[in-house]
């Protein structure tokens, strides 16, 4: 059975989630895992359809080695960019610790979108790649504590 790996990504910024999501993808077929994606409106909904779908998982018996959460937050004129950002990536992290999952975080904070777009572009910064390679890296680590 191949190795199964989890993207779930914000789709509130459509045209770099694609970039995004291309990036993981094609970072995750690689290393031939086998990558099932969950699409949410934004950021703030990532870390609740992450603990839905580990539940989801383990009551189907369908176990996921690795996963990355994908989106981006552009800061606005408004303190809500601090909400998303912070809380956000606060419950990615706890649920991640918790869960001793191998994740990687691929979820931009940026300043305008000039510089979402450098680094969701998979051929410039590449951050959706960055964040399979960083799970698979924590897979491959868990795997030799566990030997």
């Amino acid at each position: 059975m191949a190795s199964r790996a989890l993207i779930i990504e914000a789709r509130f910024y459509n045209h770099i989630a694609d970039m995004l999501l291309a990036g993981a993808k094609a970072e995750f077929a690689k290393r031939r895992f086998e990558a099932d994606v969950i699409s949410v409106p934004g950021v703030l909904e990532i870390p609740t359809a992450l603990s839905m779908a580990l539940t989801s998982a383990r009551r189907r018996d369908l176990p996921y080695s690795v996963f990355a959460v994908l989106g981006c937050v552009i800061r606005g004129e408004t303190y809500h960019f601090e909400i998303v950002a912070n809380e956000g990536n606060r419950a990615i992290m706890d649920l991640t610790v918790a869960n001793r999952l191998p994740l990687g975080n691929g979820i931009l904070t940026v300043e305008n979108e000039e510089q979402a777009l450098v680094r969701a572009d998979p051929k410039q910064k590449d951050k959706g790649g960055d964040a399979a390679a960083a799970a698979i890296a924590l897979y491959d680590l868990r795997e030799a504590l566990t030997r």
